[in-house]
């Protein structure tokens, strides 16, 4: 049963007790169904993120996975990562009312007075459908472990609200349609606008770190393709995808 009338068309919704990953579990189901659909658990055992990072989901927490069918190019794929965060950040104020608790640290975390509330993964499933998970810190954060880059933080513990899975299931679902279908008509323009607007320490320095070298400047702005921006002493330095750091 849906709780919310503008669940939005064309979007399949199914919850389940427990899976080992949503990510997982959507990549298993999506060459069976017919159109888009959310997948939420209430328990996840073995979640994963960015660069197999374990993604530990204490009881309580949201975990779900959208199955959505899509034959983009990998780079329009990858835009799907800002829809997902600005969705999920429309979703949060809309539940809580604290429009300034809450930044998008760039390219898709959103951040709880500066700490890591969220994590968003993307994979594809071929030509045939993108999977986007989400996962929040609803009720309890993890502890933090060596490679973590924000301290987790919990939403019940940093505002006092209590928000069930479900009810953020029925937020985030329409949000994303309005995001998702904006990127389709009018490209991903509105999308940065809204991004930078939102944007987590745009104007001060960060360092991002890739596989082979790590940049530190001034975040100047996204570009067209949702590439991190830096102003440095060599000059404005590009990046496609990369681990920021707050200094």
């Amino acid at each position: 049963m849906l709780n919310r009338p503008d669940w939005p068309a064309g979007y399949g919704r199914l919850v389940l007790d427990e899976v080992d990953s949503t990510n997982a579990e959507a990549l298993r189901r999506s060459s069976t169904l017919n159109g888009a659909c959310w997948i939420l658990a209430r328990r996840q055992t073995a979640g994963r993120g960015r660069q197999g990072r374990r993604w530990t989901d204490p009881s309580g927490n949201f975990a779900t996975s959208l199955i959505l069918p899509l034959q983009d190019p990998p780079a329009r794929k990858a835009l799907r990562s800002f829809v997902a965060a600005l969705a999920l950040h429309d979703a949060l104020v809309d539940l809580t009312g604290l429009p300034g608790a809450f930044t998008l640290k760039w390219p898709n975390d959103v951040l709880l007075h500066g700490g890591k509330l969220s994590g968003i993964l993307l994979e594809s499933d071929g030509d045939r459908a993108l999977v986007i998970g989400i996962g929040v810190n609803l009720r309890s954060a993890p502890q933090p472990d060596g490679e973590a880059l924000f301290p987790p933080v919990a939403l019940r513990i940093e505002t006092g609200l209590d928000i069930g899975a479900e009810r953020l299931l029925d937020h985030l679902a329409p949000a994303f349609d309005r995001w998702e279908t904006r990127l389709r008509t009018d490209g991903f323009a509105p999308l940065r606008a809204a991004f930078l607007d939102r944007a987590a320490r745009l104007g001060e320095r960060v360092r991002a770190r890739t596989p082979s070298v790590t940049h530190e400047g001034r975040f100047e702005t996204i570009d067209a393709d949702g590439a991190l921006v830096l102003s440095t002493l060599q000059g404005p330095v590009t990046v496609p995808a990369a681990d920021v750091f707050f200094p």
